[in-house]
């Protein structure tokens, strides 16, 4: 029976559910028309909030795109290859494969938001060497293992209420930072990551398809994954003049790759000596960068799996700005605060955990972005947090305010499961010569969408703090 919903389910996003772009233009319109319907804002201050936001998103657009091709040329280094190979002999079933790529990404994106990549390359291994994988539910259990991020060391909105001089400190709206031992290492939060480790892995294993279904990774290649003639080595050599040349040495030489691989290493412990683990997506990127630089050898290398890795993010490089612009009419018109007063009136002193999560999930498709969201709803929910703990203990409204917070990533994090957006991240690796799009995807995720924000929602609301 669950297996006939889940199929039911999935045509049905087949059959209504456009091209991943499409739902962006889909989107905007459907913003701009709410706006211009609900408040008093002209056609051209709806125009001009959307061109204003247009470009915001470009800095996290190029970040996202280096974690994407930094981290999969890691993964075309031969020693990751290697590991892979190995591991793949153990797994030989379609049952593991799926919860071991939820288990482990759910963990690998704990540390940080951009080992995404890892996961998929992972993946897409598992799918080559282990029969029967369906390869549209796995990019599914790829996608859902991500989610983990928020209660994870680079979870955007608890790192920036603990940073000092962040907007709402210099907008009035809190008087103090609000450090991580509130958020990350809160109850709550420790209660959220145990859950999810359990419970995610254990609902895709339930709903997983029992057969492929001509849906396995070859039946869907456009190109034959083991058509490819030379391996990142063979083509640097075959890239050499016939004779002696002094480029050469340059293009294929070890040692000036290793003096700047050296030269990053220094930079990157000196980083978590002085700092601490603060993890960003800038030293993710940079980690990643010499990482690969010292698995590849020489610079020749390295650019042939930059160039193979960078060969599909065209989507992510004209799709990122149509989100911004979304977010440009929300937060310019004055529409996102409107939501986020409107739903954080609703709460009261036992209630407001669940409004917030609601109010993260709601607003999450008009702006995919932790903090893009919370600038936009986070004054009004910390607001309301506050209007509501009127009387109690400064430490007690803190915890509220806390509280509140996380559960606002909680929603924004696991609504992307309906929400095609972040799929941008994942398809540059696990779409690269596969015949696929959103659609074949999302359908998978509604079911697990439905029991995990039932689970969530309890823990926010009731989950000692």
């Amino acid at each position: 029976m669950i297996e006939k919903l889940g199929e039911k389910i999935t045509y049905l996003f087949l059959k209504y559910m456009p091209n991943a772009f499409v739902f962006a233009i889909l989107l905007t319109f459907i913003t701009a028309i709410g706006t211009y319907l609900w408040l008093d804002v002209t056609p051209m201050k709806i125009i001009t909030s959307w061109y204003d936001g247009f470009f915001d998103l470009l800095g996290f657009a190029m970040q996202i795109v280096l974690i994407i091709i930094t981290g999969f040329s890691i993964a075309l280094s031969p020693i990751i290859k290697r590991g892979i190979d190995s591991l793949a002999r153990h797994i030989n079933s379609p049952r593991q494969v799926y919860f071991l790529v939820v288990f482990l990404g759910l963990l690998l994106t704990l540390v940080s938001f951009g080992w995404i990549v890892i996961t998929c390359v992972l993946a897409r291994e598992l799918a080559l060497r282990v029969k029967g994988v369906n390869y549209p539910f796995l990019i599914g259990c790829v996608y859902l293992s991500m989610s983990s991020w928020v209660s994870g060391l680079s979870s955007t909105i608890p790192l920036l209420l603990n940073t000092e001089n962040n907007f709402l400190i210099n907008s009035g709206v809190l008087t103090e930072v609000i450090p991580t031992s509130y958020t990350l290492g809160s109850i709550l939060n420790i209660s959220m990551i145990i859950t999810s480790l359990i419970a995610a892995p254990l609902i895709l294993l339930i709903l997983s398809p029992k057969t492929p279904k001509n849906k396995e990774i070859t039946d869907l290649m456009i190109v034959d994954e083991n058509s490819k003639r030379q391996t990142i080595e063979e083509e640097a050599l075959s890239q050499k003049l016939p004779f002696k040349s002094y480029s050469d040495k340059l293009n294929n030489s070890f040692i000036l790759q290793m003096i700047i691989v050296i030269m990053g290493l220094v930079y990157i412990i000196r980083h978590f000596i002085t700092k601490g683990i603060d993890l960003n997506f800038n030293i993710m990127i940079f980690i990643f960068l010499i990482f690969g630089l010292l698995l590849h050898k020489t610079p020749m290398r390295y650019v042939i799996s930059m160039k193979k890795a960078s060969s599909n993010i065209s989507g992510i490089l004209f799709q990122y700005p149509f989100y911004a612009g979304i977010m440009g009419i929300m937060l310019f018109t004055g529409l996102g605060e409107k939501l986020g007063q409107i739903l954080a009136s609703q709460a009261s002193i036992h209630s407001y955990p669940f409004f917030a999560y609601l109010t993260g999930a709601f607003v999450n498709f008009a702006i995919p972005s932790a903090g893009g969201e919370f600038a936009v709803v986070g004054p009004s929910i910390i607001n309301a947090v506050k209007e509501i703990g009127t009387g109690l203990p400064t430490e007690v409204v803190t915890e509220m305010i806390a509280r509140a917070s996380l559960s606002v990533a909680y929603g924004e994090s696991l609504s992307n499961m309906l929400q095609p957006f972040y799929l941008l991240l994942v398809f540059p690796i696990m779409a690269a010569g596969i015949k696929i799009q959103a659609r074949d995807i999302m359908g998978y995720l509604v079911l697990p969408f439905i029991l995990l924000f039932i689970i969530q929602s309890v823990l926010v609301t009731f989950c000692p703090f």
